[in-house]
């Protein structure tokens, strides 16, 4: 059969290259075409555009580029009229995933949509046009099911495919030596992937370490930013930046400082204790807040539905705060033993390892059944 997949970002490419692999092990004959990245391409798409090329963040920058997203719009369409797929499986990339899922429906098409937008956080009325137009939604979270049917809508929970990434992750001995590292105890600097929250984040995480004591801190660098752009953020200290290997910081960190998203989840699966922290320009936040509709900014407090890893928003993230909860969690100690027993519910919780074979063997089943 033939699949055309659409991937507008890292992650994106990332869980569409395991979920491609995963349909070729259920249909042998599967061909693929796609939007996303070099990991898709080895896994056997024939790559229709990168992701570096449609990844416009903000709105001012969506303005800027709006020739080229209406040009990438009519370029899509025309190309998967002329591919004839027998499904379009959008992953994420809601503001273009959702444009082409009405196109195809409406060229009788089928849409698989695998990984939700958000839209529990905000835009839920977006759930009307994906109700509308999308043959079937695999969700990720364990809550968007209880979501989803509150409008109405039966969607197929198949578990977090990060859970899969960090399966096939390979533990490298030699990190801290590639890196100059010293034996300190590591904490994982994660501030961000956006020049605006790093600048206003990285500078008072690395005020905290000089408190917490003899620690090396290590900041998880940004593909898009360069290192002299982080010592720059640091005030004229020599720190240490690892790009592109956040798994393995990770792996050998005692703790760590995370910027609100995708990386609280990781930092947890990795079973490193962290404290979760965000701020952000007054009026973004104040806006946010009226937009947004969770009652936790960290993945592993919104899964759990509890406070099980601190957050520190705005004027609480502070120097003085973040030292003083992290440290307990730096010790063994009843504080560190409380944050791993919530880590290990949240991995049941998300329901193992599989997400992307549970997804392939559904999509493909549904398939055969429509022809």
């Amino acid at each position: 059969m033939k699949y055309y997949v659409i991937a507008g970002e890292a992650s994106g490419d990332l869980h569409g290259s395991n979920l491609l692999k995963a349909i070729q092990n259920e249909d042998a004959e599967a061909d693929f075409r796609a939007w996303g990245g070099d990991l898709m391409k080895d896994a056997g798409a024939v790559l229709v555009k990168h992701y570096r090329d449609l990844a416009f963040m903000g709105f001012t920058e969506v303005l800027m580029n709006l020739k080229v997203i209406l040009k990438n719009l009519r370029f899509c369409k025309e190309d998967i009229l002329k591919y004839s797929p027998d499904v379009l499986i959008l992953i994420d990339y809601p503001g273009f995933n959702l444009r082409m899922a009405e196109f195809a429906h409406q060229n009788n098409i089928r849409v698989f949509y695998y990984i939700s937008p958000q839209i529990w956080a905000w835009k839920q009325n977006r759930v009307y046009k994906i109700r509308k137009v999308v043959d079937r939604m695999y969700v990720i979270l364990p809550f968007e099911q209880a979501f989803y049917a509150r409008f109405n809508m039966d969607v197929t929970f198949v578990g977090h495919p990060l859970l899969d990434a960090i399966e096939t992750y390979t533990h490298d001995a030699t990190f801290r030596n590639r890196h100059s590292l010293d034996n300190r105890p590591i904490i994982a600097l994660l501030p961000g992937s956006r020049q605006q929250e790093i600048s206003k984040m990285l500078p008072v995480m690395l005020e905290s370490i000089q408190a917490l004591g003899d620690y090396l801190p290590v900041i998880a660098g940004a593909p898009s930013i360069a290192a002299e752009k982080y010592q720059e953020w640091s005030g004229g200290t020599t720190v240490h930046v690892v790009s592109g290997e956040t798994y393995q910081l990770l792996a050998h960190a005692q703790g760590a400082m995370v910027t609100s998203g995708t990386a609280t989840l990781e930092a947890a699966l990795f079973n490193v204790p962290e404290v979760v922290c965000y701020k952000g320009g007054k009026i973004s936040y104040l806006l946010a807040k009226q937009l947004i509709k969770v009652k936790y900014i960290s993945l592993v407090n919104l899964i759990l539905d509890r406070m099980a890893v601190k957050e520190l928003i705005q004027e609480e993230m502070n120097a003085q705060q973040i030292v003083q909860e992290l440290w307990p969690l730096l010790q063994d100690g009843p504080a560190r033993e409380a944050m791993l027993t919530n880590y290990a519910q949240l991995r049941h919780d998300l329901g193992g390892f599989g997400a992307s074979n549970r997804a392939a063997r559904d999509m493909v089943s549904r398939l055969r059944k429509a022809h």
